[in-house]
């Protein structure tokens, strides 16, 4: 199998993966976005012979159009340009999530600070204003109070790119201090972790406590609706618990949670931390998936 790469920086990740690939003598063809030109005519050399193509592209701009141009040279790719624009705008992967029946915390967007600032005041504080597009929990606030709305609100909308003038306004989840990721391949888990953290945000970028998680059957039936709901692929889905009892509201740590509502499915999973935690081989795991994929695609192709 020979294997393109899509990438911008070679992170602990890709090394996984390239490291899995390379123990199986599988041609690697590493792809620099930020050096490759992609022709709307003719594929570049690096895409010649490819069985499929692997987006690690870590700029959302870039994994798009890149993986737009691998699809129309007629390559394989995980994951395609339409999971990536899905996954990487909030919106898009709220209205996905919302329209496949998939519980995902409830959301508003607004185009103006005034329209905003009543989502907000609607929602109640806390509430949790998120940018359309990021990653690793950043530029998220949770909004405690009309003053500090007022201030975020401000600020956004003085910020230079259009993204800052669109509000994503969701209501706050009360969780036990912790979610779950789970790494997926078209629905089918591979591993899942939970993140823990006394911080609002649980994101292991942000320094979260991380272990392994057992999914039971209502968790690996979001993590296979989700997954469909946005295209298939190699995911990460994120989950929180929820669904408390009203007398239990003053003691958050003893909590009993009796269901799960997916707040995210990321298209370009880091799995660094989840291979730390679990006693699954992630790489090798994502290597036997790419395989048959690969093979399937080509027995496709032949049969056409």
């Amino acid at each position: 199998m020979k294997v393109g790469l899509l990438y911008s920086r070679i992170r602990r990740d890709e090394k996984l993966l390239l490291s899995e690939l390379r123990e199986r003598d599988h041609e690697i063809e590493k792809i620099d976005v930020r050096k490759q030109q992609f022709n709307i005519h003719e594929a570049p050399e690096a895409f010649e012979d490819l069985d499929i193509v692997v987006d690690r592209c870590l700029a959302t701009s870039r994994s798009v159009y890149a993986t737009k141009f691998a699809q129309a040279y007629g390559v394989p790719v995980v994951n395609g340009p339409e999971v990536a624009d899905t996954c990487a705008d909030k919106v898009n992967n709220s209205l996905a999530l919302e329209a496949a029946g998939v519980p995902t915390p409830n959301t508003d967007v607004a185009f103006t600070k005034d329209a905003a600032l009543e989502s907000i005041e609607k929602f109640g504080y806390p509430c949790v204003l998120k940018p359309v597009v990021g990653s690793w929990g950043r530029l998220m606030a949770k909004i405690d109070s009309r003053s500090a709305a007022e201030a975020i609100l401000e600020h956004k909308e003085t910020l230079g790119h259009y993204e800052h003038k669109i509000f994503y306004v969701q209501e706050f989840v009360e969780k036990p201090g912790r979610d779950m990721r789970v790494l997926a391949v078209d629905g089918e888990p591979i591993a899942a972790m939970v993140r823990s953290s006394d911080h609002w945000l649980t994101n292991a970028a942000k320094g979260a406590e991380t272990a392994e998680f057992e999914l039971d059957d209502r968790a690996l039936e979001l993590v296979e609706k989700a997954s469909d709901a946005v295209g298939g692929g190699l995911l990460g889905i994120d989950l929180m618990e929820v669904g408390v009892a009203e007398s239990e509201a003053d003691q958050p740590r003893a909590r009993e949670f009796d269901d799960y509502t997916v707040h995210e499915v990321n298209h370009t999973v880091e799995f660094k931390a989840l291979n730390e935690v679990t006693d699954v081989d992630v790489p090798a795991k994502v290597v036997d998936w790419l395989e048959t994929k690969a093979a399937t695609e080509a027995d496709a192709e032949v049969t056409a």
